[in-house]
């Protein structure tokens, strides 16, 4: 792996290079592990104009945590435990390096520390690193894809044996807490999210905290959970029924929301508009009259954050490119009553592999459990 580090370095090193900085310091945590493998708490990476250095403040005995290991190509500068901020440290040492201009993240960087980025090497110039190494991010390896259909596959299993279990009389909390336990047994690193858990009235609920309301039979249930596995998030939804053979307006509700979420999935392809995604599955609701019932995106990007670039929105700007996963999740949720929500990673593939590869294979079949 160590070369696939070193080339994410030189392609970040080349957009440096065109902006007119010598190197970058990278500190938000997600971009460090990318460029670097690994990111220890606090550590920040700095390109440098000779070396590239991880640096961190360094623990007892200035040794690395277990399964913090950076790229072994990769010279760590270990701080002590009082020595300071790492970013303000690197700064200082891309100055000794003789960098006369720096790239930052200024979205991650606060004030105070920007400020103190600039104080300590005043010569240095600083300049705005945007958003280039998420850019980079975007687009995943094969390896970085395995990984996600591994934290899929542990979803999967999960969500599934929870379906084969008494539902009955459980709190949402409890449901939510025995499914994070369910994805650490079968090999996750943790919970990509908080897992939500939503009953009755409750259901679709987009980002719904567990509650202690107890499910019920009739019960519209809709889970969204995911899984970390090394590093990767990915995530899946389903919405059941419980106990009992769904209601007339239940079944309505789901196909209507299951052919939203068929239109967006089939949208997926390589050169695809983010916001024509969200539109072919949000006007199959809008035609329905759930207009003011929408979230704002259809989907979004995963990878080592449960959240990243592309948004699939109404007003999202670009074209999604092959090996980018992504969610495709639209959901309904009629207050007092409850609702339907349907999400799926899948990564974008071209016709002639096949289209858009589904790593999440629950059923969406409505089952009364």
């Amino acid at each position: 792996m160590s070369e696939v580090y070193a080339a994410r370095r030189a392609r970040l090193r080349e957009r440096c290079h065109a902006g007119g900085s010598a190197g970058a310091l990278v500190s938000r945590a997600a971009n460090v592990r990318y460029l670097a493998g690994a990111a220890p708490q606090g550590s920040v990476l700095l390109l440098g104009k000779r070396e590239d250095l991880l640096v961190w403040a360094g623990s007892a005995d200035d040794r690395l945590p277990e399964g913090s290991r950076p790229d072994e190509a990769l010279r760590v500068h270990t701080l002590s435990a009082s020595g300071g901020d790492p970013a303000v440290a690197a700064a200082d040492l891309a100055a000794a390096q003789g960098a006369e201009s720096l790239a930052v993240e200024e979205h991650h960087l606060t004030v105070a520390r920007h400020r103190a980025v600039g104080s300590v090497a005043p010569r240095l110039r600083l300049a705005d690193l945007g958003g280039a190494v998420e850019q980079l991010r975007v687009i995943k390896d094969e390896e970085e894809i395995a990984c996600l259909r591994i934290g899929a596959e542990i979803a999967d299993q999960a969500l599934g044996e929870l379906l084969e279990s008494i539902l009955v009389g459980r709190t949402e909390r409890h449901l939510a807490l025995e499914l994070e336990r369910r994805l650490v047994d079968h090999g996750a690193d943790g919970p990509a999210f908080a897992t939500a858990v939503a009953t009755g009235p409750n259901s679709g609920r987009r980002g719904h905290r567990p509650t202690d309301r107890r499910v019920e039979e009739g019960d519209f249930l809709s889970v969204c959970l995911g899984a970390v596995y090394r590093g990767y998030r990915c995530e899946i939804g389903r919405t059941f029924v419980i106990g009992t053979s769904p209601a007339d307006w239940q079944i309505e509700l789901y196909d209507l929301v299951f052919a939203a979420q068929r239109a967006g999935r089939e949208a997926l392809a390589p050169g695809a508009a983010y916001r024509d995604v969200d539109r072919a599955a949000r006007q199959v609701l809008d035609s329905a009259g759930y207009a003011d019932r929408l979230a704002e995106l259809t989907g979004h990007g995963v990878g080592l954050e449960i959240d990243e670039e592309p948004q699939l929105g109404p007003a999202a700007m670009g074209k999604l490119d092959a090996c980018v996963p992504v969610t495709v999740e639209p959901g309904v949720h009629l207050p007092g009553r409850g609702g339907v929500r349907i999400d799926d990673t899948l990564v974008v593939r071209p016709e002639a592999d096949g289209g858009p590869e589904l790593l999440t294979i629950t059923t969406k079949e409505l089952l009364a459990l």
